[in-house]
């Protein structure tokens, strides 16, 4: 396939992080499972899905109809991009091929390589499918190596938990934080170096709650607040923190404390509006003063202008 970006069927060794209901790639006893994509976008998760007792080609067409839906999960999303098309599929004897449009050679090395592992491990527990095969418009796929991929099952991949996908990078994050007075937000510019199968939102929520190192500049998370998980879906992060973080003693304003969520994650991030829940509710008026219940933008007034030399 010429033009677009080759992978690897048995990935090169690199490997995947499977969570949610458990660990593994075939069913516990009698349980089936649909495989998602976890909230940072860095390995698989599961969840419990009772198949349909119609036949196998039945099952098929429910089952790629249940894994392109859109879930309400903050903690795992659909393995499939809006733009990925499936074209058609066809079963003989034990095989499955998939055939998908040609948007799927936009996807990234990461999001392809987690679309085809949910879907194999989705669909191998049909019973009578024991191995599938991808190809775009009609074309197989290659391997880094110019080979064919062919059919895959389960053993195709990789799974080795606490192992990571990519090696580390370095980059540098624009965040805010919150003046003296506590009524503006300055903007701290700083060099970290992370494992890249964390989302970008993810770390940025940990330095915030990490707090400053610049001089006459303080924090707007308590330092006790937990990240119970961050996904970005149609341009909106969503942000869920335990309740911790309600708890804070400095005296700053909340526009200050939620702005510096908010404007921190869309400076740094793909999202244009954040979403931030509290133990996964947005049922909160924080501090009596600011709704959480929809999406906020960025708050570019309350950022301290940086003085001139």
């Amino acid at each position: 396939m010429k033009g677009y970006q080759k992978f690897s069927a048995g990935l090169l060794g690199l490997s995947l992080f499977l969570g949610g209901c458990g660990q593994g790639t075939m069913p516990d006893g009698n349980k089936t499972y649909i495989y998602y994509v976890n909230a940072d976008g860095t390995g698989l998760a599961k969840e419990e899905y009772a198949f349909s007792e119609n036949g196998m080609e039945e099952q098929i067409e429910a089952v790629l109809d249940e894994l392109r839906k859109d879930t309400d999960s903050i903690d795992y999303k659909s393995a499939y991009p809006e733009y990925v098309h499936i074209n058609g599929w066809e079963i003989e004897e034990s095989d499955l091929k998939i055939d998908f449009s040609d948007s799927y050679k936009r996807m990234d090395v990461t999001e392809e390589l987690l679309l085809r592992a949910a879907t194999v491990h989705t669909l191998e527990q049909v019973g009578g499918v024991d191995y599938i095969k991808f190809t775009v418009e009609g074309e197989e796929l290659e391997d880094s190596e110019g080979r064919e991929q062919g059919y895959m099952n389960h053993d195709s991949f990789v799974e080795n938990t606490g192992s990571s996908i990519h090696n580390f990078q370095e980059g540098s994050l624009h965040l805010f934080f919150a003046d003296k007075s506590g009524s503006k937000l300055v903007e701290e510019v700083v060099s970290v170096r992370y494992n890249s199968n964390m989302s970008v939102e993810k770390l940025i929520a940990e330095q915030l709650i990490k707090g400053p190192s610049m001089e006459g500049v303080y924090p707007t998370l308590p330092p006790e607040t937990k990240i119970l998980g961050v996904s970005v879906r149609d341009g909106i992060c969503y942000v869920n923190f335990d309740d911790g973080f309600l708890d804070m003693d400095y005296k700053i304003s909340p526009q200050v404390r939620i702005y510096s969520v908010v404007n921190s994650i869309v400076a740094g991030g793909e999202a244009g509006q954040v979403q931030i829940l509290v133990n996964g509710g947005t049922d909160v008026t924080y501090q009596d003063d600011i709704s959480l219940e929809k999406p906020l933008s960025r708050n570019l007034e309350i950022v301290k202008e940086k003085e001139k030399d």
